[in-house]
């Protein structure tokens, strides 16, 4: 059996550490990793030994990698595709069309609305996304709820597996930035969040929250932002209207993730969706307690409220209500309880032994039907 993953490679966030984690795991004779463009997945990839296919596509409508992913997966004698985002189940599916093999894709997130905000075009193609997904074998969904989600979409619940993301917890992390390197207090309640500045990542309501916390003379909430994205113009301009650019840092693409986590005294996610996010796995690493959405996967693992808050999505209020918990819990020296107990309880029920194993014996499943 030979796994070809196929993904744009412009990934920088959860999507690609859940990838390059699984890979590590396989027997490097077993699995290929392919991507349509240079990025830090393929970079990141490359360094750890991983075999990595360039495909070198000009843009991203250039469809003459067709031919090269074809040849790639005859030579290769490749019997499953396994893919990961709309592109790569684009191109997967004109794939079908000259080739035979097996077809498995996992949902990273909503698919409905990976064109958030994106207009005429977004909506174009959202269309084709999903209709590009009832032609796929086989589907990983990494929480329940998005099996669900599915299943509403007409999807065969039969064809779809539930298989949760994973991330080491063995490894021991150098603390590398300190709050003085930020010009931060120690006295400071520093939230961190760690995602795409992208409508779906829900910053605005972190603004709001923000704001209504310094409005009720909470001032020493700071909020620092860990990511790249679309709208960081867009997002930049909301602080300045907002007067918050002395309590909201900007610090774009970080690859030292946890030595952010590890400063702060909260991780945020305001996700408006989710599917399963690998970030709260990594906070729980890093001795962080999570005030999350209730998005995705996420009451799996913070699913009472000694893991950490869960509060309802798009609510402002909600965030601003944890973060106070959580002040106040940290003034009572019990904060970081939350945290031991979410990292105790990630080590044992999300292990990269486990997704290893749930995936290849999900894999030898798909390879022998018919």
């Amino acid at each position: 059996m030979k796994v070809l993953h196929l993904i744009s490679g412009g990934e920088t966030g959860g999507s690609k550490n859940h990838l390059i984690s699984l890979l590590q795991q396989f027997n490097k004779e077993e699995v290929m990793l392919g991507v349509f463009q240079e990025g830090k997945l393929s970079k990141e990839a490359r360094e750890l030994g991983l075999p990595v296919v360039l495909f070198g596509q000009s843009s991203r409508y250039d469809f003459s990698v067709l031919k090269k992913i074809k040849t790639l997966i005859k030579e290769q004698n490749i019997t499953i595709v396994h893919t990961h985002g709309p592109r790569a189940n684009l191109f997967t599916y004109f794939l079908r069309k000259q080739i035979n093999f097996k077809w498995i894709t996992t949902i990273h997130s909503d698919p409905s609305k990976d064109f958030i905000k994106g207009g005429v075009k977004g909506k174009v193609f959202t269309w084709l996304n999903m209709k590009v997904l009832k032609e796929i074998d086989y589907f990983f969904a990494v929480s329940n709820r998005f099996k669900e989600m599915l299943v509403e979409f007409g999807l065969d619940s039969k064809k779809i597996f539930v298989i949760y993301n994973s991330i080491p917890f063995d490894e021991v992390y150098e603390q590398k930035i300190t709050r003085e390197d930020l010009c931060l207090k120690e006295t400071d309640f520093l939230i961190v969040m760690v995602a795409r500045l992208h409508p779906i990542k829900g910053h605005e309501l972190a603004f709001k929250s923000i704001k209504d916390l310094s409005n009720q003379g909470y001032n020493q909430v700071k909020l620092l932002l860990i990511g790249d994205g679309p709208i960081g113009n867009e997002l930049k301009q909301k602080v300045d209207q907002l007067e918050l650019s002395e309590k909201i840092k900007f610090l774009g693409y970080q690859k030292d993730v946890h030595s952010y986590l590890a400063l702060s005294d909260v991780k945020l996610l305001a996700s408006y969706s989710e599917s399963f996010p690998l970030v709260i796995l990594e906070a729980a690493r890093a001795e962080t307690p999570v005030i999350s959405t209730d998005v995705g996967g996420v009451k799996d693992l913070i699913s009472e409220k000694r893991f950490g808050w869960v509060v309802p999505v798009g609510e402002v209020d909600g965030i601003t209500n944890a973060i106070k918990e959580a002040i106040e819990d940290k003034k009572n020296g019990v904060l970081k309880e939350k945290a031991f107990q979410l990292k105790d309880r990630a080590i044992k029920e999300y292990s990269l032994q486990r997704l290893h194993n749930d995936t290849y014996s999900t894999y030898l499943k798909i390879k022998d039907e018919n």
